[in-house]
C-alpha cells in the first residue's frame, strides 16, 4: 500500500485542468481563487510569483509551485508588471518585445469537504525549486512536459494529461522529502518514520478492520504507548482518530466512484449496520450518504 498515492487518489474528484502560456515580457497573469489546488511550472524562462501574502518569489526554469488552497495570486515577468486574468484557452495571452517564458498552469480538482491533512497542513504556497541532483522524477517530468508542449509532437495530447496528473504526487513527495520542509505539518516525518508508515499502511490496506491501538502497535513491532506517541506526533492525531477519518474518506470515494449498495460500503469501512454508517457519515458530511451520492451525480 502506497499511502501518499492512496491519499491523493481519494482526494481527487476529477481530472486536472491546465493551460499552456507562451508569453513574452512585459506580462502578468492574475489567478483568481479556485476550489481546488493550483499549480504552476516554469518550463522555460523566468517569472515572479506574487503570493496571496508576503514578498514576490523569483522562479526559474524547472521550478514547480503548488497552492494547496487555490488562493488568489499572480505570475509576472516583474513584480510591477500590469496583470490580466489568466485564460487557459488562450495559449499566447501576452506577446511583448521582452524575454520569453513558457508556463504550464492548472488546477487539481480536490474534495474540499474533508481535506486530508497531507494537504490541509501545507503552507499556502509550496515551491519546489529545480535543485540539481534532487527530486529527479519531478524534474524529469517537468522537462518532458516542456518538450511536449513546445514541440507539439504526435501523441502529446495523451502524454501531457498523464504527466500533469502525476505531478501532484511528485510535487508533494519532493516537498516532504526536502530537508527544508517545515516539520510542523508532521507528514514529512509520517512518511519517513518506518513505524508510522507501517501503521498507516495497515489502516489504508484494511480500513474496515476492527483495529485497536495495541493491534496496530504489534503490527509495527512497538509497544502500545510508543506507537501511539510516535503516530500522534507525526500525523497530528491519534491512530484511531485517523482511522475514523480515513474510513469516512474511503466511504466518500466509494460513493463517488462506485454504485455499490450503502450496506456494502458500510461493511467495507468497518460498520456492522447501514444505519450506524449513515449516522456517522451524516455527522461528518452534514448529509446522509444516499443524499451525498445524489448531489455528486447532479454536480
Amino acid at each position: 500500500m502506497d499511502v501518499l498515492a492512496d491519499v491523493v487518489t481519494a482526494m481527487k474528484t476529477g481530472p486536472a485542468t491546465s493551460g499552456r502560456s507562451d508569453v513574452r515580457g512585459p506580462w502578468g497573469l492574475r489567478f483568481v481563487r479556485s476550489s481546488g489546488a493550483t499549480f504552476h511550472l516554469v518550463l522555460q524562462g523566468t517569472a515572479w510569483l506574487l503570493p496571496p501574502e508576503g514578498d514576490p518569489i523569483p522562479l526559474g526554469p524547472g521550478d514547480a509551485v503548488l497552492l494547496p488552497r487555490g488562493l488568489d495570486h499572480a505570475l509576472a515577468d516583474h513584480p510591477d508588471s500590469p496583470l490580466v486574468d489568466f485564460d487557459p484557452t488562450m495559449e499566447e495571452p501576452l506577446d511583448g518585445p521582452g524575454a520569453r517564458a513558457l508556463l504550464l498552469c492548472g488546477t487539481y480538482r480536490l474534495d474540499r469537504e474533508r481535506p486530508h491533512p497531507v494537504l490541509s497542513r501545507l503552507p499556502d504556497v509550496v515551491v519546489v525549486p529545480a535543485n540539481p541532483g534532487r527530486h529527479r522524477s519531478l524534474h524529469t517530468a517537468i522537462s518532458i512536459l516542456g518538450e511536449e508542449l513546445d514541440a507539439r509532437r504526435p501523441g502529446s495530447a495523451a502524454v501531457v494529461p498523464a504527466l500533469v496528473d502525476a505531478l501532484l504526487v511528485l510535487i508533494l513527495r519532493a516537498w516532504f522529502e526536502d530537508s527544508n520542509c517545515p516539520t510542523e505539518s508532521g507528514w514529512a516525518r509520517a512518511l519517513t518514520d518506518p513505524a508510522v508508515v507501517q501503521g498507516l499502511e495497515l489502516i489504508h490496506e484494511q480500513p474496515g478492520a476492527a483495529w485497536t491501538v495495541a493491534e496496530l502497535a504489534a503490527g509495527v513491532g512497538l509497544s502500545r504507548a510508543a506507537f501511539a506517541r510516535r503516530f500522534t506526533d507525526a500525523v497530528g492525531e491519534p491512530p484511531l482518530t485517523y482511522l475514523s477519518r480515513w474510513r469516512m474518506t474511503t466511504a466518500a470515494r466509494l460513493l463517488r466512484d462506485h454504485d455499490r449498495p450503502l450496506a456494502t460500503v458500510a461493511k467495507q469501512i468497518g460498520y456492522t449496520s447501514e444505519f450506524a454508517f449513515a449516522k456517522a457519515f451524516k455527522r461528518d458530511f452534514g448529509v446522509a450518504p444516499g443524499t451525498y451520492r445524489k448531489q455528486l451525480a447532479l454536480a
